[in-house]
Order: C-alpha cells, then sequence, then structure tokens
C-alpha cells in the first residue's frame, strides 16, 4: 500500500481495524511469561482463528503479532538472533489467516525501557522493518508506545527502508499524559512533522474516558486519528486475571461518540473480541 492509498481508504470512511490480540490467546492456552511472539509462531492456529474471526466481523486492517519481534525485546527470551525468522513466519501466518480480504499491519511496540540509546533503537526498529516490508505487510503500526522518542525512532526507521504508510499510537493515562514523560498534545504534532500518517492512542482506559482527549488530538493535527482502546479499566480476580466490564454493545457505543469527535480509525485493544468489532461495525454504518 502507498501513503497515498493509505489516506484514500481513510477518507473513504472510518477504518476498522481488529481487536484485542494477546487477551484472547491467554484464554485460548496461551501461558503467562512467554515470548508470545515464539508461541504464536508454535501455535499458529490459535492465531489464524482469531483473525478470519475479525476478518469476518468487518475488520479492514488485521495486525500481524510481531509486537515485541525486535532484537532489544527479544534479548529477554535470548531470542535476538530469531528476528528475521520470526517477524517472515508471523507475517505468513496472519496472510494465511485472512488472504487478500484484509490489509495486514507489521506492528511494532516499546522495548519498555527508556534508558536505550536512540541509535539502537533506531537500528533495531530498522532490523525488523526491514524484514516486516519484505515479508510482505501493507503497512506499518508503532503501538502501546510509552514515549515520543521510540515512535519518532521508528519513523526515521521505516523511511530508511521502505515507503509503507506508519500508522503511530501511544498509550496515555485518561488525562492524555504519557508514561515516559510529555503529553499526548505536542507528540502528535511531533510525530506529523515527523511524517506520521495517522496518530493517536491505543491500550490506555476505556473509550468512556476518552473524549476529551480524542477531541484535543483532532484540532492538533490534519493526518488521520486513530483509538484502539481497552473494554473498559479491568478489574483483577481471584486467579490473578484481568476481567474487563465493558461489554460490546456499550464498547461500541462509546466508540460512536469517539468517531463523532474527530476518530477516523477506530479498533479495540485488551478485553476486547470478535464480537467487539462486529458490534463497533454495526454502529459505524
Amino acid at each position: 500500500m502507498t501513503k497515498q492509498e493509505f489516506r484514500e481508504l481513510v477518507q473513504a470512511k472510518t477504518l476498522l481495524l481488529d481487536g484485542a490480540t494477546g487477551s484472547n490467546l491467554m484464554k485460548e492456552g496461551m501461558p503467562r511469561g512467554v515470548c508470545s511472539e515464539q508461541w504464536i509462531y508454535e501455535n499458529p492456529q490459535v492465531l489464524q482463528k482469531l483473525q478470519r474471526e475479525y476478518r469476518e466481523a468487518g475488520s479492514v486492517v488485521v495486525y500481524a503479532p510481531t509486537f515485541s519481534a525486535n532484537r532489544i525485546s527479544l534479548a529477554n527470551h535470548g531470542l535476538e538472533d530469531k528476528v528475521e525468522e520470526l517477524n517472515r513466519g508471523l507475517v505468513r501466518i496472519s496472510r494465511e489467516a485472512v488472504g487478500e480480504q484484509c490489509y495486514v499491519a507489521g506492528d511494532l511496540t516499546t522495548t519498555g525501557k527508556q534508558d536505550v540509546p536512540y541509535e539502537e533503537l533506531f537500528e533495531a526498529y530498522k532490523e525488523q522493518i526491514t524484514v516486516l516490508a519484505d515479508a510482505g505487510v501493507d503497512l506499518l503500526i508503532a503501538e502501546t508506545m510509552l514515549g515520543v522518542d521510540e515512535v519518532m525512532a521508528v519513523l526515521d526507521a521505516a523511511a530508511a527502508v521502505c515507503e509503507l504508510p506508519v500508522m503511530c499510537t501511544l498509550t496515555v493515562e485518561s488525562d492524555g499524559s504519557l508514561f515516559f514523560g510529555g503529553n499526548i498534545y505536542e507528540a502528535v504534532e511531533t510525530l506529523e512533522q515527523m511524517g506520521a500518517d495517522a496518530v493517536g492512542i491505543n491500550c490506555s482506559t476505556g473509550p468512556d474516558q476518552l473524549v476529551s482527549v480524542v477531541k484535543n488530538i483532532r484540532e492538533r493535527v490534519r493526518i488521520p486519528v486513530i483509538v484502539k482502546p481497552n473494554a473498559g479499566m479491568p478489574v483483577i480476580d481471584e486467579k490473578g486475571n484481568p476481567v474487563y466490564s465493558m461489554g460490546a454493545e456499550e464498547f461500541a457505543g462509546h466508540m460512536k461518540t469517539l468517531a463523532e469527535a474527530g476518530a477516523d480509525i477506530v479498533g479495540g485493544c485488551c478485553g476486547t473480541t470478535p464480537a467487539y468489532i462486529r458490534k463497533l461495525a454495526e454502529v459505524l454504518k
């Protein structure tokens, strides 16, 4: 997909992304603490079933599960030499699941570390993006980012190796502040200037707490705005598992409000399922 094709796609209608991956895979048996990219690579049928359900629910874009498959994060599991194998394999798994009926986004995320030098971030993301682009993703998504520096590294790395559209979403507090300092409003302006094709928020809180944040982002940028929140704020059950209380219909209702507030690209994060995306597709019609 070219950047122009991406702009035309978003201009045509509200673009519908997929919902959660990790929380659904854990329901299907993915253990805690494992490298999720390796687990999916070894158990592809679980992810493929989920992504087919997202496609059938109305998702136009699904995220390949390449989330933390960068050299820095994979080193936490002793898998830093598996960057190419995992990224290439995980893109193939998603493409086999949805065929050409959905766009497949190469997914990149935070390393979770504040002390990584910019050049090291740049090289790690450049390596991952090179593989993703060669594997045939349609676009890139930098998601669940905790600070603007990592997203800037992704944009610089992408520009160095490909011409794919890059969407960028950060995780915020309900007041718009970022976990690694600063706020989402200044961040999206910076990212637009650097060439991001869409900016916004994911994970964070539930959609009911993000109306003012979305309105303020919309006023700051001219590029498309993304919102991909959780199914409300979770409570932890007696087994230590997060339980999200917002149902699909309530979630979709709040998401419609966010679309009216200026969101051009929408989906769901933790706690959402294909049922949430199906309901969201209905209200967007």
